[in-house]
């Protein structure tokens, strides 16, 4: 590395520059500092020749003579000086003397960071832009202090990893407010070492009772940690029901809190005084054991794909252009494999990677962190150039292998989950309702210039045709979608010992065929002006370039959503979807009559959508489901979720939905609200019917109106074949042959918890993308997927 250090520095003499004055400012502790990677590409301050900070608003870009994204920041802001950095990883020393004393051993878990000036060696210099970029005298001024602030603050996107695991679901709940605690008593052993469950002589994983000072071991952990479950079984005897998981206080005040009547983890505002209820000085302890969160991240890092072929052989890692790997971030398995799907599709190519360079000229975001075009061409350019897809030689216990570091997207997950309350968290999440924020992030940001939006390819017109059975009328209903949800069949046929599940298999055309049949509702006619029961079925006006195809593979067993392992086989390369083209209107249908705007919402009462397929998802009924949120007004999975079981034994919890508004309460938009949301550039009508979907609610209605982009139903007038007109995308032409382009795997119990990895069809084979790893599988395992992706073939 010496030769690259030497390289890396100016020969020339260090000289004065008079901008230093007036363009250094000094960060503080809220400052996004980014100083560990440029915002445009992923060169780092690890890859000579390191990176420039800007020090006047604290942008990072690299010095690279291709992309010179610093030089472009400067011509774009004429922010002239930066700091330049590049680090090295120290080598560890070596012992000088044999006989000296090893380093104390560690006997229980210590968090002790490793402070970076132990483990890395910093050359840094400040160059001046606008004399040329040359390097400049580091002492000039307020350079010294303003380098040292900057050297030291936490980087934005260590800022960002701290506050996506703030912002999980721990809160403070009734109950841990509300504590009242018996009389105060010193615990017996005033040694948290020797403390030991009531019940049993376990010193580890203890919940120490805030009520009532009980010792009672936890229940057997994920890890190796072990327990008994008598913490849970004291709660059970006495209705105490907040409990402090000894060895995770910290001197700062926090702790793993539990509350059983929740049954979830809590955070308690009044730890320290309720610590010392027992003579525990909260200020005196130091952390001894892994919480709950580093306990459930290890389990989903230890589900591991496996990365050999069912004989046993070594799948063959790739490398270059196309095959790089996305480091996991904590959690972010399902962000890699859908990121790594669409930019194996041309459109998405296209659209950030041919034009990345024009683009960053051209941004007139002032951050380009900030910006979701600039950090999807950065992606692009990660995933595609093969720069950072080189091969690492690696030496494990058993042989020499070649890995790669891969791109770690972390200011892509921060910008794409900014405002979002469950992508803007480090918890696991659906590979599926990602890719649904994906594209409806995308189409937000290109909503004024739909012709280059890439999620188009995606895009199909869907007719639902709803026939009377008593007057045989007919409705039909057209809608832009971007994906379908199939159900899969279970037919279970044995349990094993460990009372896992083996199902039959079911080929994907029948799911398919399902998905495409007509069911029977119950409906209340508008003609026969009765319930009655109408057929409905739901086929294709038109066909997607590329198709997305999300399995509904759970069941609902017990009320606990459980996820089922149905193998779906395909029996052919390609699939033809001729027999589900929609066939509109026939000359012999009579037309059911229009209901009204409050007719409609007296029949069926506006639902949030993506909470609703959150439900049906967990394997609910979508009757129940569509109760549920409505009568918890639509706030979140979460209460719906419980409200179905404190109803599940409702005698009418299966009846048909009755309208919950009457039509006397339909009230008028606001003229104020209308006239807000009309100045955003919406027609009247749209703003109106947005309104009137999201019950006058204004922060919903515009949520509204960006997630439904197509829906002119209302102003738009019903055509002979008795659908509404709407802007179409894709064609209906035929053949619709598609192919297999990627698939989603999962594995785990939930889609919650576990590990995702995708195959992507690359150069006439199946690669298999597992985080940073990237290997050619000559076996890939298509009966398994969760997400399936089709590109249309055409003659």
């Amino acid at each position: 590395s010496g030769g690259k250090i030497q390289s890396f520095k100016l020969t020339s003499m260090e000289v004065s520059c008079p901008h230093v004055f007036g363009h250094c400012k000094l960060p503080s502790a809220f400052t996004q500092v980014h100083k560990e990677e440029c915002t445009q590409c992923f060169d780092s301050q690890d890859l000579a020749p390191g990176i420039d900070v800007c020090l006047t608003c604290f942008n990072a870009g690299c010095n690279n003579s291709e992309r010179h994204h610093a030089q472009i920041h400067y011509e774009k802001t004429n922010h002239p000086l930066v700091l330049s950095i590049y680090r090295l990883i120290k080598d560890k020393p070596k012992r000088a003397d044999e006989n000296e004393e090893p380093p104390q051993k560690i006997s229980k878990l210590a968090i002790i960071p490793e402070s970076e000036k132990d483990k890395y060696e910093f050359i840094t210099h400040v160059k001046c832009y606008a004399c040329g970029g040359i390097e400049i005298d580091r002492n000039s001024g307020d350079l010294p202090t303003v380098i040292d602030a900057v050297m030291t603050s936490m980087s934005a996107a260590k800022q960002s990893e701290i506050k996506a695991w703030e912002e999980g679901n721990i809160v403070i709940c009734d109950h841990t407010r509300d504590l009242v605690q018996e009389q105060p008593r010193t615990l017996e052993s005033q040694c948290m070492t020797l403390a030991h469950c009531n019940n049993c002589d376990l010193k580890e994983n203890l919940w120490l009772c805030l009520v009532c000072g009980n010792l009672g071991c936890g229940r057997q952990q994920f890890g190796g940690v072990g327990g008994n479950g008598h913490g849970l079984a004291h709660y059970n005897l006495t209705k105490h029901s907040i409990s402090c998981k000894l060895g995770t206080i910290t001197p700062e005040g926090t702790a793993d809190i539990y509350c059983y009547e929740c049954d979830d983890s809590r955070l308690d505002p009044y730890l320290d005084k309720h610590l010392a209820n027992f003579g525990i000085n909260v200020a005196s302890q130091q952390k001894t054991e892994k919480s709950i969160t580093e306990l459930n991240i290890e389990q989903n890092q230890m589900f591991n794909w496996s990365m050999e072929t069912k004989d046993g052989k070594k799948l063959e890692p790739l490398f270059g252009p196309g095959y790089t790997g996305i480091k996991n971030l904590g959690n972010s398995c399902y962000m890699a494999s859908v990121l790594q799907s669409i930019f194996s599709l041309d459109v998405f190519q296209q659209r950030y990677h041919s034009t990345a360079m024009e683009h960053h000229k051209q941004c007139t975001q002032d951050n380009p962190a900030n910006c979701i075009q600039c950090q999807l061409s950065k992606l692009a350019d990660g995933l595609l150039s093969g720069r950072y897809s080189q091969p690492i030689q690696v030496i494990d216990a058993e042989n020499e292998q070649s890995e790669q570091d891969g791109i770690a997207p972390g200011m892509f997950k921060t910008l794409i989950g900014k405002g979002h309350e469950e992508f803007s968290t480090m918890r696991q999440q659906d590979a599926f309702e990602f890719f649904q924020h994906l594209v409806t992030t995308i189409e937000r940001r290109e909503h004024n210039n739909p012709a280059n939006d890439p999620t188009n390819v995606f895009k199909f017109t869907f007719q639902r045709r709803l026939q009377c059975v008593e007057c045989k009328r007919v409705r039909y209903k057209d809608s832009t979608e971007s994906s379908i949800s199939i159900s899969v069949p279970t037919n279970k046929i044995e349990t094993n010992e460990n009372n896992e599940a083996k199902y039959e298999p079911v080929t994907f055309e029948k799911c398919l065929q399902l998905f495409a049949a007509d069911s029977a509702v119950e409906y209340k006619c508008p003609a026969c002006n009765k319930t009655t029961v109408a057929m409905t079925n739901t086929r294709f006006l038109t066909f997607p370039e590329v198709l997305v195809v999300h399995t509904r593979r759970f069941e609902e067993e017990n009320w606990v959503p459980r996820k089922i392992v149905v193998p779906i086989i395909f029996e052919q390369d390609c699939y033809n979807f001729d027999e589900y083209i929609a066939h509109g209107r026939q000359d012999n249908e009579e037309l059911l009559p229009e209901e009204s705007n409050a007719e409609r919402l007296y029949a069926a009462p506006a639902i949030n959508e993506s909470d609703l397929n959150k439900l049906l998802e967990m394997g609910f009924p979508e009757n129940r489901c569509r109760k549920a949120l409505i009568a918890t007004g639509n706030n979140g999975v979460d209460q719906a979720m419980n409200w179905l079981f404190e109803h599940m034994d409702d005698a009418d919890i299966d009846a048909p939905i009755s309208g919950s508004t009457s039509v006397s309460n339909v009230q008028e938009p606001s003229e104020g609200d209308t006239s807000t949301l009309m100045a955003m550039g919406f027609s009247e009508t749209r703003v109106r019917k947005a309104l009137s979907e999201t019950n006058g609610n204004i922060e919903r209605a515009v949520e509204w109106l960006f997630s439904h982009p197509e829906d002119e139903s209302d102003s738009l007038p019903v055509q002979a074949d008795g659908s509404n007109t709407i802007n179409t995308f894709g064609d209906s032409t035929l053949p619709a042959e598609y192919q297999l382009q990627s698939f989603i795997s999962h594995k785990g119990t939930s889609v919650h918890c576990g590990h995702y990895v995708v195959h992507v069809r690359k150069d006439q084979k199946w690669v298999l993308f597992n985080d940073n790893r990237v290997v050619e599988d000559p076996q890939p395992p298509l009966e398994e997927a969760y997400v399936y992706i089709f590109r249309r073939v055409h003659a």
